[in-house]
């Protein structure tokens, strides 16, 4: 279960405990605009984060001008950096300047040039086309459509999005109250919304090393990138597309997304990779626990890992290079 929460859910009337045996991710807003910062978003992650529930953040957009809109961005990212978000969303529902288009392009820009790694965009449903919003822009798009609104999924949004909040009538224990339910509908799995999708690419190397450079032509794992195409992954590898369809199972060539793993069967140049060890965080690890089980130290498992903005703040799932 997905859920997005504000301080309209008070901390007080949450058992988190309760709750995050019943949710996988949550999604929390940061602020409304640039003046109104909600009360609660900090007490929100802390408290998931620490029952291992990964966290990400939005923002409700309300940029008056180009110049409103980056301001409103370095707003969001300062507010939430120290929570290191899994995703940043833009909460796009009411129009506040008279070219929407240009002004959340704008906002997603400087969110990106500040260091957001995946922006993702949520979309009024009934503004979807009259705003135009260039959805090529994000890492993914989320669309509210409730149909009954009962607290079930008895809609279908009408345009092409990742997550379907489809309703704001949800109950879960742990909350008496209503809850902004979502599900998955894209092709994209959890993992890449929760953190896997940032691992970088990993070899595996089943092959002697004789020299700090080694050559691979096992099959390997590789994890696509923003801008990643089948023919510039397959030319990168010296295999061919419809190998890389074969061996993946991919219905459509033309269809792959920032996260992906695919396993790749060709040759690869790969600098010193058999030194490369990577761990996965599971629920209840910390960096200090991870560094002294590899015989490390936790400013240098920061220094191996620059997306890790905040020692304290691990998730499970998350890679981490230990070596």
């Amino acid at each position: 279960m997905i859920i997005d929460i504000s301080h309209h859910q008070d901390p007080k009337k949450i058992n988190y405990d309760e709750l995050a045996k019943q949710v996988k991710f949550v999604i929390i807003r940061t602020q409304y605009g640039s003046r109104t910062i909600d009360r609660h978003y900090k007490t929100h992650h802390r408290e998931f984060q620490k029952r291992g529930i990964p966290t990400a953040a939005y923002a409700w957009v309300r940029g008056i001008s180009i110049s409103d809109m980056e301001k409103e961005a370095i707003d969001f990212y300062n507010r939430t950096k120290e929570f290191n978000p899994t995703f940043w969303f833009l909460d796009v529902e009411e129009r506040s300047m008279k070219d929407m288009r240009a002004g959340v392009k704008a906002y997603q820009k400087k969110l990106r040039e500040l260091g957001a790694k995946k922006v993702g965009v949520y979309i009024a449903h009934h503004l979807y086309k009259q705003f135009n919003i260039d959805v090529n822009d994000f890492d993914a798009v989320w669309i509210p459509h409730y149909g009954k609104n009962d607290g079930t999924v008895t809609s279908k949004p009408s345009y092409p999005c990742d997550l379907h909040q489809y309703t704001d009538r949800g109950r879960l224990k742990g909350y008496d109250g209503f809850l902004d339910l979502n599900h998955l509908t894209g092709t994209k799995p959890l993992s890449y919304f929760v953190g896997e999708g940032n691992a970088s690419a990993k070899t595996k190397n089943t092959s002697k090393s004789t020299s700090s450079k080694t050559t691979s032509s096992s099959v390997t794992t590789y994890t696509v990138k923003r801008g990643d195409t089948l023919s510039h992954i397959a030319k990168r590898f010296g295999t061919t597309v419809n190998e890389l369809v074969r061996l993946n199972n991919i219905k459509n060539p033309n269809l792959i997304y920032p996260g992906q793993k695919l396993k790749i069967k060709g040759t690869a140049s790969n600098k010193n990779n058999s030194k490369a060890q990577y761990y996965t965080v599971k629920k209840g690890d910390t960096l200090s626990h991870i560094a002294a089980r590899y015989k490390t130290s936790v400013s240098n498992l920061v220094k191996l890992n620059p997306s890790i903005k905040n020692p304290n703040l691990i998730f499970p799932g998350q890679k981490i290079r230990v070596k």
